[in-house]
């Protein structure tokens, strides 16, 4: 296993959720962090704990779909700290409403968010993570496993990542690049809350019970293990596990049961 201690860790989307607990459990690991999201006071509060923890720690408020501030973010990450190891591609944004129904501009931010957010930051950060072997990761979803119905345009969005992350793998099978994807199911956070609906804005509730959740802390524990074993997959969650396996063999079948599932929730788009 590597030892991460000392190691320079560019997490985005990390003012909260899976984001910030990743951020805590580095700084576990004497790790120099950078931290990055759009809302600086959230920032500036998990850099607090993390500081306590004694982790170097720089906050750089950064919107990922703008490809300036994802230049920027990694030029103030290597001014700070000379250079970078890890990057953790967190940022994300979700959706929940009917495609027919649904603002093409919904679809174009989650894409720029999402997808373009990880883009962005992987180029700009790769010449250093080239020369160090490093490691970058994207944090999926199952909905980056199978399309999930009123989230057309945050599949989309996974999908692609993981098709842009999977070859990047490929092409730097001789470089040393570690290149990995995490695919969590349902965790407790707020992304249900700032989830978009079919207008563009927060639809402000989560139609689950996030205390039955899987907690962040959890994903971020399996974020540090994969980096720290290189590891190019991990799928969390027996769902996750059974809605890959059950995907390959018999798609239609996990087609109606996603609908079945989808349909169920509170206030469905599908009502």
């Amino acid at each position: 296993m590597q030892n991460l201690s000392g190691k320079v860790v560019v997490i985005t989307g990390a003012s909260s959720g899976i984001g910030a607990a990743s951020a805590l459990a580095f700084a576990q690991q004497g790790c120099k962090l950078v931290l990055a999201a759009r809302n600086r006071e959230k920032l500036d509060a998990i850099a607090q704990q993390t500081r306590a923890l004694h982790a170097e720690t720089l906050v750089v408020t950064c919107d990922v779909s703008k490809e300036q501030d994802c230049r920027t973010l990694i030029e103030l990450a290597i001014k700070e700290f000379k250079t970078i190891h890890v990057l953790i591609n967190n940022a994300g944004i979700s959706m929940r409403a009917i495609f027919a129904e649904t603002d093409i501009d919904v679809i174009r931010q989650l894409m720029e968010i999402n997808f373009w957010g990880a883009v962005y930051c992987t180029k700009f950060a790769l010449p250093e993570l080239l020369r160090n072997r490093g490691s970058v990761l994207g944090v999926s979803s199952i909905a980056g496993i199978k399309g999930l119905p009123a989230r057309t345009g945050y599949s989309a969005s996974k999908f692609a990542m993981n098709g842009f992350l999977d070859a990047l793998r490929i092409e730097n099978l001789k470089t040393g690049l570690h290149v990995g994807v995490i695919y969590p199911g349902y965790t407790a956070s707020n992304i249900r809350n700032t989830a978009l609906n079919k207008s563009g804005q927060a639809q402000q509730d989560s139609p689950l019970d996030e205390q039955k959740l899987m907690p962040a802390e959890t994903v971020a524990l399996h974020i540090v293990n994969m980096v720290r074993q290189r590891r190019a997959e991990t799928t969390l969650t027996m769902q996750g596990k059974m809605t890959r396996w059950l995907n390959r063999f018999f798609p239609r079948l996990v087609d109606r049961l996603v609908y079945n599932v989808v349909s169920k929730e509170p206030n469905s788009p599908f009502l």
